[in-house]
């Protein structure tokens, strides 16, 4: 989320795509009605059902599941096309000027360099020129047809009205009168904001989705500045904060990318990760990424880690592959895997193909779940009729089940979609043997580490070395893990020496033992340790800074500087610099959020730049990237430099409308297909409807579904349908239905409504089939099919997010 909750109410419009916050996000729906009814925004809703979300917007289009790409790329066509740019903000802040290289091209589905037989990129002919000084070229007139500019309005003019309208089945007036409003903002005084969720990431495109909205916020100039930016809407109250520490295997702790087989060597992965900057003045931040990187080390290791060993680096595993969640259950459905420990996460629930997963755990040895609830998955060995039908017998899995605490019965700290860090207490101990899952994963590693020392084993080393610096070794206090994540000196942190004077004596900014203020003293010699450099400043030795609890919002921006703290640094809005204009004077002087005094950068909130960085010096609000601005064509994607529209791997039309002629690029050529999965997705003459999965308000993902409160308000799984599909299929309100995909049924009564309404597509209807997830055979409410018995094993090319929000269904009375 580049900005945060209390912001939205300073915009002047709200675009939900790919969400549905006023059922998903209730709580902070709150603050798009704030600005809807003090600043009189406009709300528009574009979604494939007229979602709570829709019953209060200004306007609402309706869009075909998986079709995102096509709406948004029509949307950057219509404003380059009508002139309906932020010009100066575009030339300041992204890379429009740049560039590219001349074999960079794009025909027919595939941009340059693809290999059918990888179903991947040779990046070669992406990216921009540079010229003899190692710094990027630039056209400033934007008229060279190799500038980014030209090469946007290139490949989005082949996104026409009609063309968006055929793909999209949105009605054309409608979809031209969502381009209207949008582009009202790209005047210097509007502003807008986008809130999207899962409905964005769960495609094979899910990272492009999210990409072509924030390329539509740099050419209206809406990103940095309060009322706008690319906003995530996170569904746990504590997502974020598991996102930040990164506990999966692409990155470390704060997003820091973890070595490769490739990095045979520490100084080898350093410098990958140490980008030169590509313009002149450029911070090129990631510049630091070696102090980062060793004083996360200094924190797993501790003394053990030194500068004679690398920091420990050969102790880091080097990944050969991407080990993601549909990776790991691909391993265990080949049989490769042994055991598997399974950490408040339910899998069988929330992975898909149901019937794939089930052979995957039932060929493990072990099973450990940790969780305060009887999940399906701790169950998925036992027979529950037509619900979860296994022969125990064939299954000799070991089941462990490890009862651990629910969050109100943890003290702790929370991380929510706004980066904002807040320190919660335990209200009620655990019931009966539950324990706090820090406490389990302690016993657990003290248990394993003396196993190693009396039995040894493959690579004991890092294991014994370990830093396990906490008072009770099976039980770590919430308050010192913090503290270890925010860092300390393990010697005097010195400043920089005078250059005037070399020899002088230098001022001692942080004393041993002392707790790190921030990330920007950290140092590569390995006198600092922190577990997330973004982190750093959380608890200071001023204390607890994510126990604050000051409501004051001096500025009336809604950014609420004392409450919690926010990464990094407590920066409530992201790449603020880009508030401001090149001068440094506000794009707007009446949501003046950032501007140059004239000696430093100062206003609401804390500079996300240099702060005594003058603007005749040229240097970019984007300070993460080398080249100091906003990526348009971003190399860093797997799929292509430019969002390009692909079909769901289930799609109802059978044909990618923009490059018709090319089988071979219907659907995500990038993204990874694991043998067996292509066999097992359906086609459109079997399963004509395009399906898609959401949640309701009254349940919170498949936990709540334990709580009779909720059981009571929601207490029946059901499929929603509309009129005129119902009409056509002889189905009533409240029949039972049968909703059959190429992997496996859900049968449901079904609600038939006014919501959903079948779309145009390429000349033929289309109709969708919409499918709750909240239910499953565990749990108070009246048991029902799991979802994921219909949902495709396919992910984002790039995230590996799985693909439940668009596949292909057959329905039937039962």
């Amino acid at each position: 989320m580049t900005n945060s909750w209390t912001d939205i109410k300073n915009t002047d419009l709200v675009l939900i795509m790919g969400g549905n916050a006023a059922e998903a996000h209730p709580c902070g729906f709150k603050w798009v009605t704030e600005a809807m009814q003090h600043r009189k925004a406009k709300l528009v809703v574009v979604d494939p059902r007229f979602t709570r979300s829709a019953a209060v917007a200004d306007y609402y289009a309706p869009i075909r599941v998986g079709t995102d790409i096509a709406f948004l790329g029509g949307v950057i066509n219509y404003l380059l096309s009508n002139g309906k740019v932020h010009l100066d903000y575009v030339k300041f802040n992204t890379d429009a000027t740049f560039l590219t290289k001349p074999d960079y091209q794009f025909d027919n589905g595939f941009f340059s360099g693809y290999d059918e037989s990888k179903r991947s990129y040779n990046k070669a002919s992406w990216g921009y020129q540079l010229g003899e000084d190692g710094f990027v070229k630039v056209d400033d007139t934007l008229q060279d047809p190799l500038c980014v500019y030209q090469q946007l309005k290139k490949h989005y003019s082949r996104y026409t009205p009609e063309m968006v309208s055929r793909i999209t089945g949105t009605p054309q007036d409608q979809f031209l009168k969502v381009c209207e409003i949008l582009a009202e903002t790209a005047a210097a005084d509007k502003v807008m904001t986008i809130c999207y969720a899962l409905g964005w990431t769960q495609h094979t495109v899910g990272s492009q989705n999210i990409r072509t909205m924030a390329m539509i916020q740099l050419l209206l100039g809406n990103m940095g500045r309060p009322g706008g930016g690319v906003n995530a809407l996170r569904g746990h109250a504590n997502v974020q904060g598991i996102t930040d520490m990164n506990a999966y295997s692409e990155v470390l702790s704060g997003y820091m990318l973890a070595p490769l087989e490739a990095d045979t060597n520490r100084t080898e992965y350093l410098a990958r990760r140490t980008p030169k900057p590509l313009r002149p003045n450029q911070m090129a931040f990631t510049q630091n990424f070696p102090k980062w990187h060793t004083s996360l080390m200094k924190a797993y290791f501790g003394d053990a880690a030194t500068a004679e060993n690398d920091f420990a680096y050969d102790w880091l595993p080097k990944r050969d592959l991407q080990y993601d969640v549909l990776r790991m259950f691909e391993m265990m459905h080949q049989g490769q895997m042994h055991g598997f420990i399974c950490q408040g996460f339910n899998p069988l629930a929330a992975v898909p193909n149901k019937k794939k997963l089930s052979q995957g755990m039932s060929r493990l040895k072990y099973l450990v779940v940790m969780d305060p609830l009887e999940t399906e998955t701790s169950e998925f060995w036992k027979n529950f009729g037509p619900l979860n039908d296994v022969d125990p017998k064939q299954i000799q899995t070991e089941v462990f089940r490890l009862p651990t605490a629910c969050f109100a019965e943890e003290t702790g700290s929370f991380t929510n979609s706004s980066r904002v860090i807040t320190w919660k207490e335990k209200a009620v101990d655990p019931p009966g043997e539950a324990k706090v899952d820090s406490e389990i994963m302690a016993r657990l590693f003290v248990k394993l580490r003396e196993l190693y020392a009396r039995e040894g084993g493959t690579l004991p080393e890092p294991v014994a070395a370990l830093s396990w610096p906490y008072i009770n070794a099976n039980k770590p206090s919430p308050q010192e893990v913090l503290r270890e994540i925010n860092g300390r000196a393990l010697k005097d942190v010195l400043a920089p020496p005078d250059p005037k004077n070399p020899d002088a004596p230098r001022a001692v900014l942080v004393k041993a033992g002392e707790q790190m203020p921030s990330f920007g003293l950290l140092q590569a010699d390995g006198s600092t340790a922190c577990g997330n450099w973004i982190y750093s400043g959380c608890w200071t030795q001023a204390g607890n800074m994510t126990a604050r609890r000051d409501n004051s919002d001096p500025t009336g921006l809604g950014v609420y500087p004392n409450w919690g703290f926010a990464w990094p640094v407590n920066r409530r809005i992201l790449y603020n610099r880009a508030s401001a204009d090149a001068s440094g004077k506000p794009w707007d002087p009446s949501r003046s959020y950032m501007r140059w005094s004239g000696t430093a950068w100062t206003g609401a909130d804390v500079p996300d730049m240099r702060p005594n960085a003058a603007p005749e010096e040229g240097v970019g609000s984007f300070i993460m990237n080398p080249e100091g601005v906003a990526r348009l064509h971003a190399i860093g994607m797997a799929e292509g430099p430019f969002p390009e529209h692909y079909e769901p791997f289930e799609n109802p039309v059978g044909v990618n409308l923009m490059c018709p002629e090319n089988p071979k690029a219907v659907s995500n050529p990038a993204a990874r297909v694991f043998q067996g999965d292509l066999e097992a997705f359906g086609t459109k003459d079997e399963f004509p409807y395009a399906a898609t999965t959401y949640r309701l308000t009254e349940h919170h993902h498949f936990w709540t579904k334990h709580a009779r409160s909720n059981a009571v308000v929601q207490p029946a799984p059901f499929i929603e349908i509309g009129e005129d599909l119902a009409k056509e299929k002889g189905i009533r309100q409240g029949d039972q239905v049968r909703v059959r995909s190429n992997r496996g049924e859900v049968i449901a009564a079904c609600v038939v409504t006014k919501r959903m309404k079948g779309l145009t597509v390429d000349g033929k209807v289309v109709h969708h089939v919409g499918i709750p997830i909240h239910w499953g055979f565990k749990g108070v409410t009246q048991n029902g099919y799991l979802a994921n018995a219909l949902t495709p094993f396919v992910g984002d090319a790039n995230s590996q997010t799985p693909e439940f929000k668009a596949f292909l269904v057959n329905i039937e009375k039962a």
